[in-house]
């Protein structure tokens, strides 16, 4: 009995919890805020030299919408550098026509014959890039991003420079067309929205770091402090390494959601899912001690009030609800509430992600492959299991097959 009353009051403070939980989304909501082109109207009057550098490896299906929304930007003074890292694919075709097609010198290209000793496929990409680079400022970018407004460059500028900031990271607005995708992302999002929350990073006073390569914008004097792509080259997830060495050289580091700015498509296939986001814990988190505090939490919170649920409506579906007793009328009583009141919280959060409110009830299967995609990423950080991106095989901070 006793056991049933601890499970009892467990159950009754995860459903507590799940109820702060909406206090934690207004708080959110009120000191949030988006970049859209509404936000400053034309490019900087005094236009810095912007180049933006975007690496692609196998990106075929991404590249050629990439570099022509990026050539549509209204930013009067940049240049568009694309390197081609070792594609198998038709990606150096497609910005070689791209080049001959548009005639136009912002556009660049670089092509990666082979990936340098002791560097990580992307970064020593980048290095390439930014070594023909001639901008004061350099805009670092993926392939699989479309800019859906022409004024994203000069918007995100704009911002940098009457802020003063050195490093912004412009965070991505997800596509998600596959059920996978709609089941698995929202909560991978939800779990970095949890341990990197802007406010917290935009605090020059907190150590907490975090950038997304997506989009990143940063001074050229930041970019040398922090040592550039040479100090990170042996890092999976490089954005974030940058980030907390730009905070610990005192560089003003700043995070900013982005309203109709541009959109990426992470992933499209379940495999793609677990390896991408495997990689991402692995990289952002850092330490055995965060990605197993993380599997828990997530495992407590969501999985066991339905698996307490499904335990106590078996028992009083077999013997009656007077006869299953206390006991299980408590547990049946608490993991209901604790299951509505985590369901208010993900419909909502889903509702404010433009996800889809009715997608709430897949949130805890996508917590069950989340914790596995967590465990993959602890097999990772140990050595024990390798990172397959993009046809370049990495164990630890070492290539194994390139």
């Amino acid at each position: 009995m006793a056991g049933m009353v601890i499970w009892s009051v467990l159950l009754a403070a995860i459903a507590l919890g799940w109820v702060l939980r909406h206090r934690a989304i207004s708080r959110g909501l009120r000191s949030a805020m988006a970049l859209s082109e509404g936000n400053f109207v034309g490019p900087v009057a005094e236009a810095p030299r912007v180049s933006v550098l975007i690496a692609a490896k196998d990106e075929e299906a991404n590249i050629e919408p990439a570099v022509r929304t990026m050539l549509d930007q209204d930013y009067p003074n940049f240049e568009l550098i694309v390197i081609d890292d070792r594609s198998t694919d038709r990606t150096g075709q497609i910005l070689d026509a791209l080049r001959a097609e548009r005639n136009d010198d912002r556009l660049k290209v670089v092509h990666v014959r082979e990936l340098r000793d002791g560097w990580f496929g992307k970064n020593n990409a980048m290095r390439e890039g930014v070594a023909i680079a001639e901008g004061e400022w350099l805009c670092f970018g993926d392939a699989d991003c479309r800019q859906t407004s022409r004024r994203t460059l000069s918007t995100a500028v704009r911002y940098a420079v009457a802020e003063n900031i050195d490093f912004l990271s412009l965070l991505p607005q997800l596509e998600m067309h596959g059920i996978w995708e709609k089941i698995i992302q929202p909560v991978c999002g939800a779990v970095m929205v949890y341990w990197f929350q802007p406010a917290t990073v935009n605090d020059p006073d907190s150590p907490e770091a975090y950038a997304n390569g997506a989009f990143m914008l940063m001074k050229r004097s930041c970019y040398e402090a922090v040592g550039g792509h040479e100090v990170v080259r042996t890092e999976v997830n490089e954005d974030m390494a940058m980030a907390r060495l730009a905070k610990r050289k005192g560089q003003r580091l700043f995070v900013i959601q982005n309203d109709g700015l541009y959109t990426v498509r992470m992933y499209t296939t379940f495999r793609q899912i677990w390896r991408g986001w495997s990689r991402i814990f692995y990289g952002c988190f850092g330490s055995f001690r965060r990605l197993r505090l993380t599997a828990i939490m997530l495992a407590v919170m969501n999985i066991i009030p339905y698996a307490s649920l499904l335990l106590a409506g078996g028992a009083v579906l077999v013997n009656g609800w007077t006869a299953a007793g206390a006991g299980w009328q408590a547990v049946g009583v608490c993991s209901l509430l604790a299951a509505v009141a985590q369901q208010s919280v993900i419909v909502r959060f889903y509702r404010l992600s433009k996800v889809g409110g009715w997608l709430g009830p897949t949130f805890v299967l996508g917590a069950v492959i989340c914790v596995g995609i967590l465990i993959s990423a602890m097999f990772k950080l140990g050595g024990r299991s390798t990172t397959n991106w993009r046809g370049t095989i990495y164990r630890a901070s070492t290539v194994v097959k390139s």
